[in-house]
């Protein structure tokens, strides 16, 4: 049997929580740094949360040292934790089809799900946990530690090979996400991957980064299922 292994990213891929990632990054940034509005001219959709903070701390002259980046995530997890049953603004809830094609995925003796996302993992926990979609992932790679998409890939298909799941080739592991970062970090890893368009990118956008599959939404199971099978 090949074993196929399935990362999924979250936000704009599995759910959208109507701001609340945004909302509580802004907060904490004022709160921690005292500046109002940190990311409001950042682009956030693909990027890790390591990434953005970084990036922020630039932009307002901060230097990024380890006690500034864990004071900003601590408060930053306080405040999400808190925001992520508001109801917010813009698309909040889980994505068309992710549930069946999760329950679909988990059934199959050969597909092994986990996670690949730019959120923190604790920040991960919250958002899926409210959704109920934290049970479905066995473990998964996290933007705690990496602050590029790429490295975050490749650390994330090495973590599967520590953690004894052997892949026949690296085109067995599908990228599964909603911006062109994840199909780069898919093909930095080696990797396949499948664009949805369900988070900020159409699907023609999408396409034109040249993904494996490109879907309007997971509610195409068939094309999903059609695609793990060729892998």
């Amino acid at each position: 049997m090949t074993r196929r292994l399935l990362f999924f990213d979250i936000d704009g891929t599995l759910v959208l929580t109507g701001g609340a990632g945004k909302r509580s990054m802004d907060r904490a940034f004022e709160e921690v740094f005292g500046v109002p509005e940190a990311f409001a001219e950042v682009s956030m959709a693909g990027r890790t949360d390591r990434w953005l903070v970084e990036t922020a701390l630039e932009r307002h002259g901060v230097t990024a040292t380890p006690e500034r980046l864990d004071a900003f995530r601590a408060r930053y997890l306080a405040l999400l934790d808190a925001a992520i049953g508001e109801p917010g603004s813009g698309r909040r809830g889980v994505m068309p089809g992710v549930a069946e094609a999760l329950l679909a995925l988990r059934a199959r003796a050969d597909a092994h799900l986990a996670l690949l996302t730019g959120n923190y993992a604790e920040g991960a926990r919250i958002k899926l946990e409210h959704f109920g979609l934290w049970d479905y992932f066995a473990w998964g790679a996290f933007g705690d530690d990496h602050a590029e998409r790429d490295a975050l890939a490749r650390a994330a298909v090495a973590e599967a090979a520590a953690r004894g799941i052997a892949l026949a080739d690296a085109a067995h592991a599908i990228v599964i996400g909603d911006t062109p970062f994840d199909i780069a970090c898919a093909r930095a890893a080696g990797a396949r991957v499948v664009a949805v368009a369900t988070g900020h990118h159409r699907l023609d956008e999408l396409r034109a980064y040249d993904p494996d599959l490109a879907l309007d939404d997971l509610r195409d199971l068939d094309a999903l299922l059609a695609f793990v099978d060729r892998a």
